[in-house]
Parts: structure tokens; C-alpha cells; sequence
């Protein structure tokens, strides 16, 4: 696949191996008092529906796996979190995107309105959306162009 941590998260479910995957979420005072999370891929791993599941079907719930690990009890995170998840899960479809008005646009509403919450079907508009502004997306399409 692209090389993106999902795929290597199903090449390593597919292997048998089951990395120790770091929790980037920073501890809220409710976080704090959380057990320590199961990493991501034991989770996958566990939703039985996925184990012959396709690539693009576990990247989807590997996506919805990072974002209710990091969601309120709600199910909602703040814009404060949104940001600051996507930095650390998807910084690479971020990365150089800084000049970009589009980009800018987002990252100012994030940085905007700190009270509202998101949930999760905006949180996939969004991935979506920076993933169609993103450099890498063009790295990918390359690839699969010059085989």
C-alpha cells in the first residue's frame, strides 16, 4: 500500500506481529485517570468482523479506532484535540501544506471557537480533505503510475 502506519499496521496484524503502538494523546485530567490504552493494532485485531477484513476496510477502523481512543465520552473531541491528533497521527499528509490557503483555512477554524466539538463524521471530512490538498497524495498517485 502507500506506506502510511495503517498499512503497516496490516501488514503486521496479516504477520502475526502486533507492535507495542505509542500513545501520542496527551493526558487530560480524565485521560490521566484512564487505564493505559491498548495499542491500535491489538484493538484491530479484535474486531472480529475485520479478520479477513481488506486493507481499505481496516485503514477505515484503524481511523476510527485512533479517533474514539482520543474522543471525550461523548464521542466528540475539541477542536484543541482535533489539531492537536492530527499533527501527531497525520502530520505526513500535513507536512508542507503550511502555505496552502485551504490549509491555513482549516487549521484556523481548529485554532477558532475552542468550545465547539467535533465529532466524527467531520473528523473524516477533515482527513479527507487534507488528505486531498496533501503533497503526499501526489507521492502516492506517482507511485502507482510508475509501476
Amino acid at each position: 500500500m502507500c506506506g502510511c502506519t495503517a498499512s503497516a499496521q496490516n501488514s503486521e496484524l496479516e504477520s502475526g506481529n502486533q507492535p507495542a503502538v505509542a500513545s501520542t494523546k496527551k493526558k487530560t485530567s480524565a485521560a490521566a485517570n484512564m487505564p493505559k490504552s491498548i495499542p491500535i493494532s491489538k484493538q484491530l485485531a479484535s474486531v472480529k468482523a475485520l479478520g479477513k477484513g481488506s486493507d481499505l476496510e481496516k485503514a477505515f477502523a484503524t481511523a476510527a479506532l485512533v479517533y474514539y481512543n482520543s474522543a471525550d465520552p461523548e464521542g466528540k473531541l475539541s477542536k484543541a484535540e482535533t489539531k492537536s491528533l492530527l499533527q501527531t497521527q497525520f502530520m505526513n499528509f500535513m507536512q508542507g501544506q503550511e502555505s496552502k490557503p485551504k490549509y491555513q483555512e482549516i487549521v484556523s477554524a481548529l485554532e477558532e471557537d475552542k468550545d465547539n466539538k467535533i465529532d466524527f463524521e467531520d473528523f473524516m471530512i477533515l482527513l479527507l480533505s487534507l488528505t486531498l490538498m496533501s503533497d503526499l497524495l501526489q507521492e502516492i498517485r506517482n507511485v502507482r503510475t510508475t509501476k
